[in-house]
Parts: C-alpha cells; structure tokens; sequence
C-alpha cells in the first residue's frame, strides 16, 4: 500500500505517518531527507528522532530516494519517507533542473514495482501565497506536479489540519 499525507507546518502530519507505520505490524524504516543544516532545524530533526520508537531502523537520504526505496522496500517492511519538499528543496539546491526531473521520474516510476508498505509525508505549499522569488516559485511548482502525480499513484491520500485526518482518497482513517 502507498499513502501520501500532506499538511501544512506543523498539522502533524508527521504524527499521524509515525502513527500509521507503527500500527501496521511491519518492521519500520524511517527515511529523513533532511540535514542538520542549522541549529533550528537540527532542534528539529531531534524532535523528530525522539518521538520514534528506537527499534525502527533509521536512514538519512537527502537526494537518492528512488534508488534508497527500491533497496529497502520489502513485503514485510514499511517505509515512511518524511518528508518529499525537504528532498525537493535539497534537489533545487543543486540548481541542475534535470537532476530534479530525473529524481522526481525515478521516483514516481519506481513506485508501482515496490513491495511493502510506503507512506510518503510532504508539506502542502499550494494554499498559500504566490512566491516573489523565482527559485520559491519553481519549488512550489515543482512540489504541486510532484504531489499530483503522487496522489494519483497512491491509494491513500490524507491531508492533515490541526492534527485531523482528512481523507482526500481511499479508505478512511
């Protein structure tokens, strides 16, 4: 099964992923895509870590996803990705417009082969303003076409606000 959630900054959409992949009996796999880069988001990440159980297996993957999922994702395993924009935002950093679009079409094709269950966490950036820089513009639209063509491979996909589920596709929460 692929689940998708989204949210926006703190909704707790991360919650509700960690609360998924620990209720399905499977063993866990955590996938952080984000550095350390400054102190605040180190707080983070700490955050982060100290929620999860410490039998899950964790692993860092800041740009290669498709190819960490294919030798991670088992029949037995899930996989919880958190979060996609982080990975989006460390591949427009590259500034090399064809390392994000080959990333993002690896990933998306990838998908329909892996076993296990997946469930990808990433930020809702499309409910808010229009972006005045041209490098904010191009990772808000390439994170709508991402989570578009996501959505439609997924068979759940849940939008979080203030801590609530929202089912947006497939079987309720």
């Amino acid at each position: 099964m692929r689940e998708f959630i989204l949210g926006g900054a703190r909704s707790g959409k991360s919650a509700l992923a960690e609360r998924l992949a620990a209720e399905s009996g499977l063993a866990v796999t955590y996938i952080a895509t984000a550095g350390g880069s400054d102190a605040e988001l180190a707080r983070r990440i700490e955050r982060h870590a100290a929620r999860r159980p410490a039998h899950w297996a964790l692993v860092e993957e800041p740009l290669a996803l498709a190819e960490r999922l294919q030798a991670l994702a088992a029949p037995d395993a899930c996989l919880l990705v958190d979060c996609l924009t982080l990975w989006l935002t460390n591949l427009l950093l590259l500034d090399d417009p064809r390392r994000l679009e080959q990333a993002c079409t690896q990933l998306l094709d990838a998908l329909p082969q892996l076993p296990g269950r997946l469930i990808f966490v990433s930020n809702e950036t499309g409910l808010g303003v229009v972006p005045l820089g041209e490098l904010t513009r191009r990772y808000v639209d390439a994170a709508g076409e991402l989570h578009q063509a996501l959505a439609a491979r997924c068979e759940r996909v849940v939008l979080t606000v203030a801590g609530l589920p929202l089912t947006l596709k497939g079987t309720p929460l």
